[in-house]
């Protein structure tokens, strides 16, 4: 066997409940895509990336691919990913979890989905882009539909579907830097209440609830998910620690929303995802 390549297809994600206030976090699956693919041949035990995060990709490499096979292997990684970077919608959740099942389709027959999001968490954890773990974001990017999820234990609570008929709508607004997320654990309370909200299944409300929880303490402008709502969303929220804003929809009001959210930046339109990470593997 002279070469293996596979190829990993993780989505994105955007927040129904903001975890760093509790630790208990709720997410959904949209259809934004992050790939990754691994070309091992013989060689010197090199490694190659298309990509400046080489703690992250090193870490997962190195849990996955024994020392043995790495030092007469070279890896060729190769990422792409239509996530916008650094706006909340989980590209380094996406992106970590494409790399660990990547990883695990070189050595393993048979995937462990949970060993695949564990090592991409703990990577993310040692890399420090993350504060909790991110464990929310990562079972929702890797699972689609809903989730909700215990970040410090790495536990799934619960994973439901979302619904297809409805569209999110991202808005990527201008010149709005991040802020300091630490800030939210000051009404962790309420952020409970959230959560409660999500494990009824009451979605929607958990998210509306967490978009004025996230732009009040982190000081981002609420006139968006309020003029959303107003005309007719069901839902509307910072997602992740922002600046982006997710606005859940039903179909007929996508046109109208979308010429309220364009004077504020640029816009996606996303579908709901329930589709789980995805592989291929090719020998030789």
């Amino acid at each position: 066997m002279t070469s293996i390549s596979t190829k990993a297809t993780v989505h994105g994600a955007i927040s129904i409940v903001n975890a760093i206030p509790t630790g208990k976090g709720s997410a959904l699956g949209i259809s934004l895509e992050a790939t990754a693919e691994i070309h091992m041949r013989q060689g010197e035990g090199k490694i190659f990336y298309n990509n400046r995060n080489a703690d992250l990709f090193k870490y997962i490499i190195h849990n996955w691919i024994p020392k043995t096979i790495l030092r007469s292997h070279d890896i060729f990684l190769t990422l792409s990913s239509d996530i916008p970077i650094g706006f909340g919608l989980k590209s380094s959740s996406a992106v970590s979890s494409a790399v660990s099942l990547a990883c695990c389709g070189l050595v393993e027959e048979n995937i462990d989905d949970y060993k695949v999001l564990d090592i991409a968490v703990n990577a993310s954890r040692t890399a420090k882009i993350t504060i909790t773990g991110a464990y929310d974001d990562a079972t929702a990017c890797y699972f689609g539909g809903f989730v909700i999820t215990d970040n410090y234990s790495n536990k799934l609570l619960r994973r439901e579907n979302g619904p297809l008929d409805l569209l999110s709508l991202i808005l990527l607004p201008k010149n709005s830097s991040r802020k300091n997320p630490l800030k939210l654990k000051i009404l962790a309370n309420f952020f409970e209440q959230a959560i409660d909200s999500a494990e009824n299944s009451d979605y929607w409300k958990a998210m509306t609830l967490n978009g004025v929880l996230v732009s009040s303490l982190m000081g981002y402008d609420y006139s968006p998910i309020r003029l959303s709502i107003e005309n007719g969303a069901i839902s509307a929220s910072i997602s992740g620690n922002g600046p982006s804003i997710a606005v859940i929809i039903e179909k007929k009001n996508l046109i109208p929303i979308r010429s309220i959210l364009e004077k504020y930046g640029k816009i996606l339109v996303c579908k709901i995802n329930n589709t789980k990470a995805s592989i291929e593997k090719k020998i030789g």
